[in-house]
């Protein structure tokens, strides 16, 4: 999943940018999906979308009224589009570090400007870990991270410090009694579960993986979810 692939002569570049993280492409495979790297290195794409979807949709069964979510990390728009398809949400904020995935979205180079138009989203350009560190507590019901492919394929390694106990505990305070707090990951994070269950209680942390199919391979994806 963390390998650099060649380019293959049926797959198009739809739109490339350069940030201080380094390069982020969007290209439509033969297939017609769109597939989203950053620095060469697989990210998602348009087919295997439901465990973008889970994020949201897990969390929003386990929660008797939600009406505020923050989700770290626009991607491709599935985990925002799972969140407002639940009509109890009154507001989402969405945090994403990257302004071209953003600007992408609103042009419609990505599809989804109308997920951003919804007047209960409100975007905000920047690190999520610094939209925790700012947020008042009790701010969210559920807190939905997904800014990287995981602590142990990390493409950008300032990320790190999501999945590590302080950046929890401020995930944890963002969060309201009755919330949930959950993190996409590429692969099983035995360190990250731990350090869920020591933030957040053993009783009240879950690890929860799916069986998605990329492009052909088997894959198992995870969801680290901890309960305030």
């Amino acid at each position: 999943m963390t390998s650099v692939e060649p380019v293959e002569e049926s797959t198009r570049e739809v739109a490339r940018a350069t940030s201080e993280r380094g390069e982020l492409v969007l290209r439509r495979r033969a297939d017609g999906a769109l597939e989203l790297r950053a620095n060469g290195v697989f990210v998602m794409d348009s087919v295997e979308t439901s465990t973008e979807r889970a994020l949201a949709t897990r969390a929003l069964t386990l929660h008797a009224g939600p009406a505020t979510v923050l989700i770290g990390g626009l991607g491709l728009g599935f985990t925002l589009g799972a969140v407002l398809e639940d009509e109890r949400i009154d507001q989402v904020t969405v945090a994403e570090i990257e302004p071209a995935l953003v600007g992408w979205m609103y042009a419609g180079t990505v599809p989804g400007a109308e997920l951003l138009a919804d007047p209960r989203v409100t975007v905000a350009v920047g690190d999520v870990a610094a939209v925790l560190r700012d947020s008042q507590p009790s701010a969210y019901d559920l807190v939905l991270l997904d800014v990287d492919n995981g602590p142990g394929y990390l493409v950008h390694d300032a990320n790190a410090g999501l999945y590590r106990a302080p950046a929890l505990e401020q995930a944890k305070r963002a969060t309201r009694p009755g919330g949930t707090v959950v993190l996409w990951s590429a692969a099983e994070a035995p360190e990250l579960e731990a350090t869920m269950e020591a933030v957040f209680g053993r009783w009240r942390s879950e690890a929860v993986p799916y069986e998605v199919d990329l492009q052909g391979r088997a894959e198992t994806y995870w969801l680290y979810a901890g309960h305030v």
